[in-house]
């Protein structure tokens, strides 16, 4: 199949519209969003580098991927089908925090020796889990309206401006709101900064680094459903539900 021309549209003019993709791009979104919080988020890692220990979240090796991944659907098909995917997102957490704690709290089957391994890993403390949410739903749409408003300002060029821009003010969001509210009181202040601080800069430096790959998506992307959406007279409230 032959990939369609590409038309420079705007938001409005592709109401309705079907696209191959965006469906796929969805899914891709929700899935690493999830088992970024389920599997790498309950386990610290350290690195030994020239002798000093380095420890982090293991789920911020795969977490910025949703953020790449919410580049992609802001530049290539708006922020209205973004916040859908977002508010999507938001759900799945939702559903998922929900079905963990039925899950922990339920008692084991006489001779199960996994409750207690079960809870370290899905027993998440609520004030974490609430946190975590939260810091995603305002960081996601702040990421997604800075990218489509640069789209504007920038007319369509310069994409490694919008991807980097729109993750250094989405994830300092991200890590404004979480590091605080899931740790202030528990670690001491300078920690609770440190880790924020230091974990931003690494969300960053992914951006940075998966920007050859950011272009390679969009452009096949854009090559394959023919349009290049820009968000002029979008409502971008994030609680607009219709496209």
């Amino acid at each position: 199949m032959h990939d369609a021309p590409i038309i420079s549209e705007s938001a409005s003019a592709v109401t309705g519209r079907h696209f191959r993709y965006y469906d796929f791009v969805m899914a891709a979104f929700v899935a690493i969003l999830l088992l970024s919080n389920v599997i790498g988020a309950a386990k610290p890692a350290a690195l030994n580098i020239n002798g000093e220990q380095w420890i982090f979240g293991a789920g911020i090796l795969f977490f910025p991927l949703g953020y790449v991944i919410g580049d992609v659907l802001t530049e290539v098909y708006g922020y209205a089908r973004a916040r859908r995917v977002i508010w999507a997102g938001f759900g799945a957490l939702l559903f998922m925090a929900f079905m963990s704690w039925v899950v922990v709290a339920l008692p084991p089957a006489p001779g199960w020796e996994g409750q207690a391994a079960y809870e370290a890993v899905f027993g998440q403390v609520w004030r974490i889990v609430f946190a975590s949410i939260t810091a995603f739903w305002a960081g996601e749409f702040l990421n997604s309206y800075v990218m489509a408003r640069m789209k504007i300002w920038t007319g369509g060029k310069h994409l490694w401006t919008r991807t980097i821009g729109s993750t250094v003010v989405g994830q300092g969001i991200d890590s404004i709101i979480f590091y605080p509210l899931a740790f202030w009181g528990i670690w001491s202040n300078t920690q609770v900064i440190s880790v924020m601080i230091t974990n931003w800069l690494l969300k960053v430096g992914w951006e940075i680094v998966l920007t050859p790959v950011t272009y390679m998506v969009v452009g096949w992307l854009k090559r394959k459903e023919g349009v290049d959406i820009f968000d002029e007279g979008t409502n971008f409230s994030p609680f607009k539900t219709k496209v």
